[in-house]
């Protein structure tokens, strides 16, 4: 059965004591963590403070401790293209190996050995801390990778119309707007002494069309 762990705020730390440390045997939690800070990418991420949710097996092999976790949270952020809320839900599964910390032939802790055994070229190791396991980094990168870098409310978002920011799905099919030639724009509704009105248009009214090249 599994035990219910409430964790501090910003506490990945798992003690392993009730863990037995004879290979084969395991033991299953469940344990809450509160996010200490924002976990994500840019647009998109776990926020600060809300709950990490992991079912947790530790099971006792030769060489330490393998952790196996089911991880869930929700991942909130905005849209790409719309600037929409969006919600990610997160469920990923991580498997890490926990080494014991080695000893010397006195008995007494030794990291040399370790790493002399170890190709620490190949992966970071991970290692039992007296009776406690740290799954901070792997509980991060995996929400991190889990997440897309651009995040959208839907694969077929149309976006913002750049000229009112309007979203497009909304505006009719003939939406659109007067393009201005930026040459002309401050002249805009100018009224000209012979009393003509120059309208964004670039013609006068009752007048030639401005827009045109002299020839």
């Amino acid at each position: 059965m599994a035990s219910k762990k409430p964790a501090n705020q910003g506490a990945f730390l798992l003690n392993t004591h009730e863990v037995p440390r004879r290979a084969g045997e395991m033991k299953e939690y469940e344990l809450d963590v509160i996010a200490p800070f924002r976990v994500g990418v840019p647009l998109i991420g776990v926020p600060e403070n809300d709950v990490i949710e992991l079912d947790i097996r530790c099971e006792s092999v030769t060489e330490g401790i393998l952790v196996t976790a089911d991880i869930y949270a929700v991942a909130v952020g905005e849209c790409i293209r719309c600037l929409d809320p969006v919600e990610l839900v997160i469920d990923r599964k991580i498997q890490e190996l926990y080494r014991y910390e080695p000893t010397d032939d006195k008995g007494k802790k030794s990291r040399k050995k370790e790493e002399e055994d170890v190709d620490l070229d190949e992966e970071e190791v991970l290692f039992v801390l007296g009776e406690q396991v740290n799954l901070e980094l792997p509980i991060l990168d995996a929400i991190i990778l889990s997440l897309p870098v651009n995040p959208l409310c839907d694969e077929d978002c149309l976006g913002l119309c750049p000229d009112c920011g309007e979203k497009w799905e909304s505006l009719p099919e003939d939406h659109g707007h007067d393009v201005v030639d930026a040459r002309w724009a401050g002249l805009t509704g100018l009224k000209l002494e012979s009393g003509l009105k120059l309208e964004s248009g670039l013609k006068l009214e009752n007048g030639p069309d401005l827009g045109s090249e002299a020839n």
